[in-house]
């Protein structure tokens, strides 16, 4: 089996609970990024971009989800407003991709959403082919509009979630997958 073969048949999502320094430093993240924007993309619309959460940013933007918590939960404990705070401290750098997809005469944002998948994809596994572990996820703040204006999102676009990019204090047991007789159907 090739090298890639055998990443893409072993990574594994790592909770960013689990996740250590050292990130990656700025040349190893740039390989990452390009890399995550050499996807398929009808129309070289580049339905995506990207926003870089490291060092202070970090806690600016846990700041920004924990303010936006108490404002919905004003009965909060303390303890779940530092929780809410520290979402991003965990990883060293977290990403957060933005989809920039609508409507355009001849591509269908279905297949623009298609390409903003990959790209999150690919930064994923181009983390994981430098050494790094990745946890790709959405959360409440992913949807939430204060959030994603405080981050800078236009009102048409949407974030496609937060990839968390560290070193594994330890990696989690694989979980069940399914079976190629599940999801596949020859004609």
């Amino acid at each position: 089996m090739t090298a890639t073969l055998d990443l893409l048949t072993t990574r594994r999502s790592v909770p960013p609970l689990l996740l250590d320094g050292p990130g990656p430093d700025r040349a190893q993240l740039e390989t990452i990024l390009t890399v995550a924007s050499r996807v398929p993309d009808h129309g070289k619309l580049a339905p995506w971009r990207f926003i870089v959460i490291a060092d202070a940013a970090r806690e600016r933007v846990g700041d920004i989800i924990a303010t936006t918590f108490a404002a919905d939960n004003p009965d909060a404990r303390p303890e779940r407003l530092a929780q809410e705070r520290g979402r991003l401290m965990h990883a060293p750098l977290t990403v957060a991709v933005v989809s920039r997809t609508g409507p355009h005469v001849k591509i269908p944002e279905w297949e623009q959403l298609l390409s903003v998948g990959a790209a999150t994809m690919n930064l994923v596994v181009a983390a994981n082919a430098s050494g790094f572990a990745t946890s790709w996820l959405t959360e409440w703040y992913a949807y939430d509009r204060r959030v994603l204006d405080a981050l800078g999102l236009a009102p048409s676009e949407k974030l496609a979630g937060f990839v968390h990019i560290g070193r594994a204090r330890e990696v989690p047991s694989d979980r069940p997958r399914p079976s190629l007789s599940e999801i596949v159907t020859y004609l």
